[in-house]
């Protein structure tokens, strides 16, 4: 190749390097997650899990943001996100309110809970390593130890742990998301409902049950325990929710 030539492949080259760097968008700076709001709607979604804001009622924003010391922005950005989780609903022009407990969809909630959970049995019993397992034992092991101490708060608190944890080791992110979307709607009807001191012990015992199907790696035993369980607790829920539960 000649001198002339040789200038002109170079050339030709940077130019071709010059349109790509021109063509090519710029690379969009990381977003920052807003904090505030996300901390409202952790603090809102307390409040209606537990009861503190009742179903049906209304919410105040100028209480809550006087209480929370934020402007109405994050207040309502916190409302949208719980809006998405079915925890509120939106009302045009008139703020917010608790959505109602519904009988009908707290039953089909837990059907569909007991389905997940059944499948979550029949991956983990292949795909959770025995590192996964351990960290299993261990938070089944915690949480026994509040219930040996009546601590329901601090139980039911690590069992949502528990039941996130297994979805997470499942290795399935459909089911993970899924799960985590419908136990947020699960838990606030077994917050309202009054479950009794007999049905928190089998409870437990079935806890049990499944952590010792899961070191062994029974899928199927593991499958069936997780969605007998799930069912279980559906039923008490049911049968302790308020008998106005629902009504308008």
């Amino acid at each position: 190749m000649s001198t002339q030539e040789h200038r002109g492949a170079k050339g030709a080259a940077m130019n071709e390097s010059l349109d790509q760097d021109v063509l090519s968008p710029p690379r969009p700076a990381p977003l920052k997650r807003s904090s505030l709001y996300e901390a409202v709607a952790e603090r809102l979604r307390e409040m209606v899990l537990e009861g503190e804001l009742a179903p049906g009622s209304r919410i105040a924003e100028k209480p809550l943001c006087e209480a929370f010391g934020v402007s109405p922005t994050p207040l309502r950005q916190a409302l949208k996100v719980l809006a998405s989780e079915g925890l509120v609903e939106m009302l045009p022009h008139r703020g917010a309110r608790v959505t109602r407990v519904d009988r009908d969809e707290v039953r089909d909630l837990f059907e569909v809970m007991a389905a997940l959970e059944s499948l979550a049995g029949n991956l983990l019993a292949v795909r959770a390593s025995d590192a996964d397992i351990a960290e299993i034992r261990r938070l089944h092991d915690e949480m026994m130890g509040y219930f040996a101490d009546n601590q329901r708060k601090r139980y039911f608190a690590l069992n949502q742990r528990i039941h996130q944890r297994l979805a997470d080791l499942s290795g399935n992110r459909v089911l993970k998301d899924l799960e985590q979307s419908l136990t947020l709607r699960i838990t606030r009807a077994r917050y309202m409902a009054n479950l009794d001191a007999s049905r928190w012990e089998e409870s437990a015992r079935e806890h049990s049950y499944f952590v010792e199907a899961l070191e062994a790696r029974d899928a199927q035993a593991l499958s069936e325990a997780l969605s007998l369980h799930m069912r279980k607790t559906g039923q008490a829920v049911l049968q302790g929710l308020p008998d106005n539960a629902g009504d308008d």
